[in-house]
C-alpha cells in the first residue's frame, strides 16, 4: 500500500522536473548593462561637489528659494494642481493593486447559505435512489425534496514557485514608482512655477526700464523743441525724438499683455482663476543667485526622481519574467468545505448526520498550449528589455541635461558681468551726448543712437538675468529638484523593498 502510494508523488515530481528543465531560462541581463553613469562621466570642476553635503539636490525647495512670495505660491499649486492630484489618485490605484496581489496567495473563505426544491423523475437515477430511500426508511419523504445548505468553503493556491508573491513584489516595485513619478512632476510644476514668476519679474522690470527710458527721451523731446524755438534745430529733429517716444510708448502695452498672459499661466499652474500676483521687482537686475553644487554625476542616481522610477520599473519587469516563468511549473491547489445540509430546517442542526466535509488538493501540469504561456514569457523578457533601454536613456537624458546646465550657467554668469559693463559704458555716453547736444557738438542723431543703444543694452542685461535665473532654476529641476514630505519607503533601495513587501 504504501508503494502504490509513493508511485503517483513520484510521477509528479518527475514530470515537475521534466517541466523546469523545458522551462525557457530568462533573458540575461548584465550589471554592466543596468550601469548606466559610466567611470569617466564628469562635470565642470566649478560646479561639482565632493560629497552629499556638497548636492544642491538634496535641499528642499523651500529653503532652495528664499523669496516667500514664490514659497506661497508653491505651496498653494501642491494643493491645488489638477496634474498632482490626478498623480495622487494613481498612487492610490497602485496601491490597491499591491492590496490585491497580497491577497492572491492567502486562502480564499468563503460562506454560502441555500435553499430550494428539486423533483426528479422517477425512472431517472436520483428518482431511483428517493424510491429506494422510501422503502428502505418505511417513510414518506416530502416532495418535492427541499435541498438547505449552510456551509463555509475554502481554497489556496500554494505558491510553491513564488508566482504570487513575485507578482506582489512587482507590483509593489510599481506603486514605489508611482509615488517616485508623482515627486518627478512635483519637481516640474515647482520649476515651473519658480520660471513663470521670476519672468514675471523680468516683464516687471522691462517695464520699468522703459518708463525710465521714455522720461529720458521726453526731456531730451522739451530740449529738442526748445531747440527749434530758437533756431537751433530743425523740425526733423523733433520729429525723430517725438516717433522715438512713441515707439517706446507702445511697447509698454505689449509688455502689459505679456504680463496678463503670465500671471494667468502661473495662476493656472497654481490651480485657481485669474487673479493679480503680489510680488517685488524692483530687486531682480541685481538678484543673488545662491551657489548651485551639482554633486558627482553618479549622484544623480539617487536623487533624479525620473531615474529612480525606472530603476523600479526596471526591477519590477525582472520579477515579471519570474512570474511567467513559473506558469510552466505545476500548481498546486488545496479546496476544502465544512458545513451541514439537510432537506428539512429542523434537523439541519443534528450532528453528525447532517454534517458534510471534504478536502481535496489539486496537482495541474501544464501540458498543452504552451504556445499561449511561451508568448506571455516572451512579451516578458522583450518589455524587461524595454524598460532597460528607457532606464540607460534616462540616465543619459540626466546627464546630459546637467552638463549642458551646469556650462549653460557658467557663459551666463561671464555673459552678464560683460553686458552690465557694456550698460554702465552706455549710460555715461547718454549724458554725454546730452551735453555735447545742448552746447551744440553733436546732432540729434547721435543722441538719438545712443539712447536707443542704451535701451537695447538694459533689456538685454534684463533678459541675460532672466535665462541665468531660468538655467538656475532648471539645474536645480535637473539634479532632482529636493521635494519634501517624501514617504519613508521611497528611500528604500528597490531589492529591500520588494522585500519589505
Amino acid at each position: 500500500m504504501r508503494t502504490r502510494r509513493l508511485i503517483p508523488l513520484l510521477g509528479a515530481a518527475c514530470v515537475s522536473t521534466l517541466l523546469q528543465a523545458c522551462a525557457p531560462s530568462p533573458t540575461a541581463v548584465s550589471p554592466d548593462m543596468v550601469t548606466a553613469m559610466p567611470d569617466g562621466a564628469t562635470l565642470p570642476d566649478d560646479f561639482a561637489g565632493t560629497g552629499e553635503d556638497q548636492n544642491s539636490a538634496g535641499v528642499p525647495w523651500r529653503q532652495f528659494f528664499d523669496d516667500p512670495t514664490l514659497v506661497a505660491l508653491i505651496d498653494t499649486a501642491l494643493d491645488g494642481n489638477q496634474e498632482l492630484n490626478i498623480l495622487l489618485q494613481e498612487i492610490s490605484v497602485a496601491q490597491n493593486e499591491v492590496r490585491a496581489r497580497s491577497g492572491e496567495y492567502l486562502p480564499f473563505v468563503s460562506l454560502q447559505a441555500g435553499a430550494g426544491v428539486e423533483k426528479a423523475g422517477r425512472y431517472t437515477r436520483d428518482g431511483a435512489v428517493e424510491e429506494q430511500l422510501h422503502i428502505k426508511e418505511d417513510r414518506e419523504f416530502p416532495e418535492p425534496l427541499p435541498d438547505f445548505l449552510l456551509s463555509a468553503r475554502a481554497s489556496w493556491e500554494i505558491d510553491i514557485w513564488k508566482k504570487l508573491r513575485n507578482a506582489k513584489k512587482a507590483q509593489v516595485l510599481r506603486y514605489l514608482a508611482t509615488a517616485e513619478g508623482r515627486r518627478f512632476a512635483v519637481t516640474h510644476v515647482v520649476a515651473e512655477i519658480a520660471h513663470a514668476y521670476y519672468e514675471l519679474k523680468a516683464l516687471d522690470t522691462h517695464q520699468a526700464i522703459l518708463r525710465r527710458m521714455i522720461e529720458t527721451q521726453e526731456a531730451a523731446l522739451k530740449t529738442v523743441k526748445l531747440q527749434k524755438a530758437a533756431g537751433k534745430a530743425t523740425a526733423l529733429a523733433v520729429r525723430k525724438f517725438d516717433a522715438e517716444v512713441l515707439k517706446n510708448k507702445s511697447e509698454l502695452f505689449a509688455v502689459a499683455q505679456e504680463i496678463t498672459e503670465t500671471e494667468n499661466r502661473l495662476n493656472l499652474l497654481i490651480g485657481r482663476y485669474p487673479r493679480a500676483i503680489d510680488r517685488r521687482s524692483d530687486d531682480f537686475a541685481t538678484l543673488d543667485l545662491p551657489d548651485l553644487h551639482v554633486g558627482t554625476p553618479r549622484d544623480l542616481l539617487s536623487h533624479r526622481p525620473d531615474v529612480r522610477q525606472a530603476e523600479l520599473a526596471l526591477a519590477a519587469a525582472k520579477l515579471d519574467i519570474e512570474v511567467a516563468r513559473a506558469r510552466f511549473y505545476p500548481s498546486l491547489d488545496l479546496t476544502a468545505a465544512v458545513g451541514v445540509r439537510s432537506f428539512q430546517v429542523g434537523s439541519i442542526a443534528t450532528m453528525p448526520e447532517s454534517l458534510l466535509y471534504n478536502v481535496a488538493a489539486d496537482l495541474m501540469v501544464p501540458l498543452f498550449n504552451r504556445k499561449a504561456i511561451h508568448a506571455a514569457y516572451d512579451s516578458a523578457n522583450a518589455r524587461q528589455l524595454q524598460a532597460l533601454y528607457d532606464y540607460q536613456r534616462t540616465v543619459l537624458k540626466a546627464y546630459v541635461e546637467v552638463a549642458n546646465l551646469v556650462s549653460r550657467l557658467d557663459n551666463l554668469d561671464r555673459s552678464l558681468d560683460r553686458k552690465r559693463g557694456q550698460v554702465d559704458a552706455l549710460s555715461n555716453a547718454i549724458d554725454i551726448a546730452t551735453r555735447l547736444f545742448k552746447s551744440a557738438r553733436a546732432d540729434y542723431m547721435e543722441v538719438l543712437m545712443t539712447q536707443r543703444d542704451a535701451l537695447e543694452a538694459t533689456l538685454e542685461l534684463v533678459a541675460i538675468k532672466q535665462s541665468q535665473v531660468d538655467a538656475w532654476i532648471s539645474a536645480y529641476q535637473a539634479l532632482g529638484g529636493g521635494t519634501e514630505g517624501a514617504p519613508a519607503q521611497l528611500a528604500a533601495t528597490p531589492q529591500a523593498a520588494a522585500e519589505g513587501a
